[in-house]
């Protein structure tokens, strides 16, 4: 079973707690020492394989195939030629392997989020929601994030984005009853791809959505994108959300979640199929190319590496223009060149046509006046083979991403989270928000500057990250630097506005 580490951002302390630094992710590489082997039940995808068959199609009979040999089927899907079974042994999945029409079976792998998580606030305070002037939010002043690609200048113009245009978040769920989201989340299209993470959500709250986010993660990414601007702005506020479930909370009292990467595929070719115009990936990992191998076990294969890169194919070709996550690293929080680290393929920046994006903070300065806003922050990974752009990811001290956090979380240090209505008290509003700081942050950035281009374009991915290129603001580097790929995305430029 493969196992790789989380590229998801790093959640840190408000800035009146800026003394506490996050602490360095564990290895994302994949190791001996990490993998876990199939039926482990220790293991989130214990049982789980990936198979990939001989041409499109599904054999008519491969769900009785897969129960005959004591799994069943998650998901098939004839376009691609792939599908997930779950419950099987070892010997199953070597039994089930023989058929002649399955290409390969593959141990389902999965990424970790692992971060230290405190809940970062400055309210509760007031705020009035204005979609036509995000700029008034109430915490608008500490959002350094936004000026620094030029948002304001876009919203100014009235390049606000258009409900018709739908982004999927796929990732950890979303908090569709906070101020900034509400009615902002297509909740007939969302969907959860976790099971065991929807019996979760129904005991604690009952009757609310499987998309429902027990985590933090995806409500913090879903806001950067699209929010109502009611305490903090997104880069747009018009933008339709579509919440793709595809990651666990984990347990108590760490609450690491967890990401299958059959639920990561499944969510893309669902998304895909409904013609959703983006995919926000904040998410993902590093495994030896090497370690990509079949059941049963008689030597490498690029098997794994395959079914990604066919799932990736296939969204491009039903014109989803898909933006994910550089990565935050190695074991110690330092970026990755990823020009030249070895056999190790980089879940999702080495899949075909995507836009991989790395992350910029200030060193130092004040909200008012960032110092040095556009330095590429020390875990950002880079490399002039992988990255795109960059967009601001947050760098520590007081520079971080703050956006919406979840009123629905079960993790212990949220619980205050949930105080997301009027307060009959006082009157106000109360609302926490979190700070984090990593590329998943960086992510949404782009991901909704390449929705506001899809409101002009239509699903033209090619159109898209070309326009997220060009409009780039080189920093003096060229355009395919090192760290910056095109250069700091420049939302402004991007709609034409100087």
């Amino acid at each position: 079973m493969k196992r790789f580490i989380s590229l998801v951002g790093l959640l840190v302390l408000s800035a009146g707690c800026s003394s506490d630094q996050p602490s360095p992710l564990g290895p994302r590489v994949l190791a001996p020492s990490l993998a876990v082997s199939a039926g482990d039940a220790s293991d989130p995808s214990a049982g789980n394989y990936l198979v990939r068959f001989k041409g499109n199609g599904i054999p008519a009979d491969f769900a009785l195939r897969v129960k005959a040999v004591g799994g069943q089927v998650v998901f098939a899907h004839a376009g691609v030629g792939i599908a997930a079974v779950s419950g099987l042994d070892q010997t199953g999945a070597n039994t089930l392997s023989a058929s002649p029409n399955i290409a390969s079976i593959d141990p389902d792998g999965y990424t970790i989020m692992k971060e230290p998580a405190t809940l970062s606030s400055d309210l509760p305070d007031e705020g009035i929601a204005s979609q036509a002037h995000p700029e008034i939010a109430t915490g608008f002043a500490r959002q350094w994030n936004l000026r620094a690609i030029s948002a304001p200048a876009a919203w100014a113009a009235q390049f606000l984005g258009s409900s018709t245009v739908k982004v999927g978040i796929i990732d950890t769920g979303i908090d569709y009853l906070a101020p900034d989201l509400f009615n902002k989340v297509d909740l007939g299209l969302s969907r959860s791809f976790v099971p065991s993470e929807d019996a979760r959500v129904q005991a604690v709250f009952p009757g609310a959505n499987n998309i429902a986010d027990l985590h933090f993660h995806g409500t913090n990414v879903a806001a950067i994108v699209s929010s109502n601007a009611f305490f903090r702005a997104g880069v747009t506020s018009r933008v339709t959300l579509v919440g793709l479930k595809a990651c666990s909370a984990g347990t108590s009292p760490a609450f690491n979640g967890t990401c299958p990467t059959s639920a990561v595929l499944n969510a893309v070719l669902y998304a895909a199929d409904q013609g959703l115009d983006v995919i926000n990936l904040s998410l993902g990992g590093d495994f030896n190319r090497r370690d990509a191998r079949a059941v049963p076990q008689l030597g490498f294969t690029p098997s794994f590496i395959a079914i990604i890169n066919s799932v990736f194919n296939y969204a491009y070709g039903k014109g989803t223009t898909v933006v994910v996550a550089a990565g935050n690293g190695d074991e110690n929080g330092v970026g990755i060149d990823l020009d030249h680290n070895g056999n190790s393929y980089d879940a999702y920046c080495n899949a075909p046509h995507v836009i991989c994006v790395s992350a910029t903070g200030p060193t130092g300065g004040t909200f008012a006046a960032p110092v040095n806003v556009d330095a590429l922050t020390s875990y950002s990974n880079y490399g002039r083979s992988a990255i795109t752009v960059a967009a601001p990811g947050g760098s520590g001290g007081i520079f971080f991403v703050e956006e919406a956090c979840s009123g629905f979380t079960i993790v212990t240090p949220f619980l205050a989270c949930r105080q997301r209505f009027f307060n009959p008290n006082t009157g106000q509003a109360l609302q926490f928000s979190l700070g984090v700081a990593g590329t998943s942050q960086a992510t949404p950035h782009v991901t909704g500057l390449a929705a506001l281009i899809a409101g002009q374009v239509g699903k033209q991915p090619e159109v898209i990250a070309g326009r997220i290129r060009s409009s780039a603001d080189q920093l003096g580097l060229g355009g395919n630097s090192l760290q910056y790929g095109a250069g700091r995305i420049n939302v402004a430029h991007a709609m034409g506005v100087n």
